[in-house]
């Protein structure tokens, strides 16, 4: 899953020539909605045949249709139950119910993956993927136990030898501990951040009343560039999940594949035998 919101759409159309380059197997893009080339980045989604788009960050009923008669597959990210139905009634294919552990754009509600997917799963039958906190086969288990048909995951291949994330922000994420991001800038868009100066500057505002103006005046343009790709680790947007007190290393993602599905099958295994009494 190529994430778009942190391209530009000739950037992205770059990127997912490279992806075609050294794989025929399915990919997607991730294409937040509040941001405003999001017909340009659809365009070039569209030109270099991918074939599935997660949406994220806005209303499924603003694009699903158009991408649906484009031929692509579509799936919507929420954070909260009434936005599942939204989802059935917009005709995605399927859902992505994120939790607040989740670094980047999250949720306002501030539910935990543990609870929101039982409730997502409840409240609708479409296939669900579960993200927010996930980094392990346990979790991955967890997950499928709570409901879900497959998992998301984010935050720890930031810290892989692939990411294109700038090295000193694999090494914040490497050294982050329990505690070490907080969710930020609820009344303009809110986003998980590892705490650092500008974040700190952001938690100081807001616990003085900070306005949604205000607060859009602090982050400026291009902040996550400055941060996460940059590798100013100071006044940059470092977005990560909790889960980055988990990640201790940067290893390949093939061994992080490896490692995941490892553990996810020999725990699912005990399980099948009894062995974990639920």
């Amino acid at each position: 899953m190529l994430g778009a919101g942190s391209m530009y759409p000739d950037v992205l159309r770059e990127n997912i020539r490279m992806v075609k380059k050294h794989t025929d197997k399915p990919f997607g893009v991730n294409l937040p909605l509040l941001y405003a080339d999001v017909d340009a980045h659809l365009k070039a989604i569209v030109e270099e045949g991918v074939p599935i788009v997660f949406t994220s960050a806005g209303n499924p009923a603003k694009y699903t249709a158009r991408m649906k008669d484009l031929g692509l597959k579509v799936a919507h990210v929420i954070a909260n139950t009434k936005f599942a139905k939204k989802c059935e009634d917009a005709g995605v294919d399927a859902i992505v119910a994120e939790g607040f552990e989740a670094g980047g754009h999250n949720g306002r509600e501030e539910t935990t993956t543990m609870v929101l997917g039982p409730l997502i799963r409840q409240a609708t039958q479409l296939p669900l993927i579960l993200a927010g906190g996930i980094a392990t086969g346990s979790q991955m288990l967890a997950a499928m136990i709570l409901g879900a048909d497959g998992v998301q995951i984010g935050s720890r291949f930031v810290a892989s030898e692939e990411s294109d994330a700038h090295l000193n922000f694999k090494q914040e994420v490497v050294r982050a501990a329990e505690g070490d991001t907080l969710l930020t800038m609820k009344k303009l868009t809110p986003v998980r951040l590892l705490r650092n100066e500008f974040c700190k500057r952001i938690e100081t505002a807001e616990a003085q009343g900070a306005t949604a103006e205000t607060l859009a005046q602090l982050l400026g343009r291009a902040r996550a560039k400055q941060g996460m790709y940059e590798g100013d680790t100071s006044e940059g947007e470092l977005e990560i999940g909790q889960v980055s007190a988990l990640i201790s290393d940067i290893k390949p993602v093939k061994q992080i594949i490896i490692e995941i599905v490892e553990q996810y099958r020999m725990l699912a295994m005990m399980t099948n035998e009894g062995k974990f009494k639920f």
